[in-house]
């Protein structure tokens, strides 16, 4: 996969010219110029670019092994860029709304040194850019309309997914009330999964000229509980992962998230229990965030995570198993669960 990796990469500095070249057209100061630059190099770049590879990666499998051109290799790339640009535009936004600190080992941009609110803005455009690169490189495909509906559709869901988010667990309001194993799943499959999981595979079965709205359905069904199972880890790594491992030292439980362990232990807890979830969680200080730690052991939260893993495992792999439209390939749905199934990052 060396060579994937670096195909993708060898997108990035030439997109990127394209839409510098574009603001220079425009006759944009030169401080403005370098302000983009700056944005789109902090932001775009850094992340594991899981989303971004996925695209060219799903394409040659529904390919059945015909050796993709040059041309295809590219738009495919691009496409993954432009997920990745889209990745950019939820996480300045995401972080300014969470008051975080740093992403990705480095000060989140609205923390970078005279940045501040000018983020806002920024986000907007790293948004617009996806736009460029559409018309700039697929205005004469057939499915052109299809990638611009996907994209706007895809913002829409995540954007629902982060409305529930915020309304369910701010950090200042803490109130367990409002939380639910149903608002949890709503949150996950619109927050993550769609442009996690159906967005890359989407974009490449449009490329690969897929057009059977059945087709397209399948695939959904079966990315979205992936979609759903990966966030799950992430909640559950939060709380039982290395940090040397994961990259980040948990907060889950400090931020006030609706993760899935807290669900899963409101669910289950006795009135004492409930109690003392109720006066510690959302709290920073250790001895908040021990005792509900001390609850989810009594609970057993960890091995709820344990089944609830199996259980996902077998209930996705069946899905799987049941793929039958000639236009999709099983190997596309097990290609992710080799990548997630019982991950430690």
């Amino acid at each position: 996969m060396a060579d994937a990796h670096k195909e993708f990469m060898d997108v990035f500095p030439v997109i990127a010219e394209e839409l510098l070249a574009h603001l220079r057209s425009l006759n944009i100061p030169q401080n403005a110029i370098e302000w983009f630059d700056r944005s789109m190099r902090h932001n775009v770049l850094g992340g594991k670019m899981n989303r971004g590879l996925t695209v060219a990666e799903t394409l040659r499998i529904l390919k059945r092994g015909e050796p993709l051109t040059k041309e295809e290799i590219f738009k495919a790339n691009l496409l993954g860029w432009c997920i990745e640009w889209l990745q950019a535009f939820f996480l300045v936004s995401d972080d300014i709304m969470d008051n975080s600190k740093t992403r990705r080992g480095q000060p989140c941009w609205y923390r970078v040194e005279g940045v501040n609110m000018v983020a806002i803005n920024d986000a907007f455009i790293l948004e617009s850019a996806i736009y460029f690169f559409l018309k700039k490189h697929f205005k004469k495909d057939d499915y052109y309309v299809d990638l611009i509906e996907l994209f706007h559709e895809t913002t829409y869901q995540t954007e629902l997914g982060q409305l529930l988010d915020l309304i369910t667990a701010p950090e200042d309001d803490v109130d367990l009330s409002k939380f639910s194993i149903q608002k949890h799943a709503f949150i996950v499959v619109y927050k993550t999964a769609y442009y996690s999981f159906y967005l890359p595979v989407a974009l490449a079965m449009h490329m690969a000229g897929v057009k059977d709205e059945a087709a397209f359905k399948q695939a959904e069904s079966i990315l979205l509980p992936l979609g759903e199972y990966f966030q799950v880890q992430d909640d559950y790594l939060d709380c039982y992962g290395n940090p040397a491992t994961i990259g980040k030292i948990g907060t889950d439980i400090e931020d006030n998230k609706c993760s899935w362990l807290i669900n899963q232990a409101l669910a289950k807890a006795t009135p004492e229990q409930r109690k003392v979830l109720d006066e510690n969680y959302g709290h920073r200080e250790e001895v908040n965030v021990i005792a509900v730690k001390e609850v989810y052991v009594e609970i057993g939260v960890e091995g709820l995570f344990k089944t609830y893993e199996e259980e996902s495992y077998n209930r996705i792999n069946a899905l799987i198993a049941k793929v039958d439209h000639p236009l999709l390939s099983q190997d596309v749905f097990t290609s992710f669960m080799k990548r997630i199934y019982k991950r430690t990052k």
